[in-house]
């Protein structure tokens, strides 16, 4: 049996150790690559926070002079005591400076809604006290869909390394889920917008990571608020007799909820139901 000569054992050394660290040289690298990125997503994010900011104070400084007991209930309500003392403040000055108190609602809910911040119900339930019940309507459909889609793209430019580092196994799942209704995509963004399944700033987050197009996405978020908005703004319109949002929801909207849901689903079943029979 031949044996191997000095030079070709010191070789293969030699090439024995220059393996395994270069191996674990690239493993690192691609982590510090993956945090960099994750940095840069964090960075990016808080700028365009930044940016929103300074645009919402430039809306407020729009607003009518103020006195002090009236400039403290200005902003964002965590209850229905504070909705209440806004409603009250903006009323007041809704007849005369009516485009700047639609604006800052306007505004101010897609705000919200764009960074996933709690408190759209209030302004939902608030719309219907401040406005015509169809364009108190409108504007919660519209506001939903435009905050949503910017809260999609957000996640879209910046936010699918974090969604994909922190909650990796639901969006694993969710994809799952998605892929099997890929057919009819409007109709399950639809009956997920009325029922509350999934949490809005979930699927807001999750859709573009998942290659769900933002076409059914804005128009399944328009329509399929309606109906749970549709509740809100006519509990608004009794504002002062309301405690806690859960006064809003009785027996009779949890039904027409139920109902709604069923009905976003039925084109599905129908077209199922032809392809069978046409197979």
């Amino acid at each position: 049996m031949a044996t191997k000569g000095p030079e070709i054992r010191e070789q293969e050394n030699i090439n024995g150790r220059n393996t395994k660290p270069q191996k674990d040289v690239e493993e690192k690298e691609e982590y510090k690559y993956d945090e960099g990125s994750s940095t840069w997503s964090f960075v990016l994010l808080a700028l365009i926070f930044i940016s929103a900011v300074v645009i919402m104070s430039g809306v407020y400084w729009t607003f009518p002079k103020l006195d002090k007991e009236e400039a403290d209930v200005i902003k964002l309500p965590k209850n229905m005591d504070d909705a209440k003392a806004l409603g009250t403040v903006l009323s007041k000055y809704k007849d005369t400076y009516y485009m700047t108190v639609l604006i800052g609602y306007f505004t101010t809910y897609i705000f919200l809604q764009t960074f996933a911040i709690p408190g759209s119900i209030f302004l939902s339930i608030l719309s219907g006290f401040l406005f015509p019940f169809p364009l108190a309507l409108f504007l919660v459909c519209m506001c939903s869909a435009i905050g949503a889609t910017n809260c999609y793209l957000l996640s879209y430019l910046v936010g699918r390394r974090l969604v994909m580092k922190y909650i990796p196994e639901r969006v694993s799942e969710w994809a799952a889920t998605v892929n099997r209704h890929r057919d009819h995509l409007f109709n399950y963004i639809l009956f997920l917008r009325i029922t509350p399944f999934l949490p809005n700033w979930f699927i807001n987050i999750t859709s573009p990571v998942i290659d769900v197009p933002v076409s059914p996405f804005f128009i399944g978020t328009f329509f399929g608020v309606a109906p749970p908005s549709f509740i809100a703004i006519q509990a608004g319109t009794t504002l002062y007799q309301l405690m806690t949002t859960s006064d809003a929801v009785s027996m009779k909207s949890i039904l027409v909820l139920a109902l709604f849901a069923v009905l976003s689903l039925l084109p599905v079943l129908f077209k199922k139901k032809l392809k069978e029979k046409f197979e």
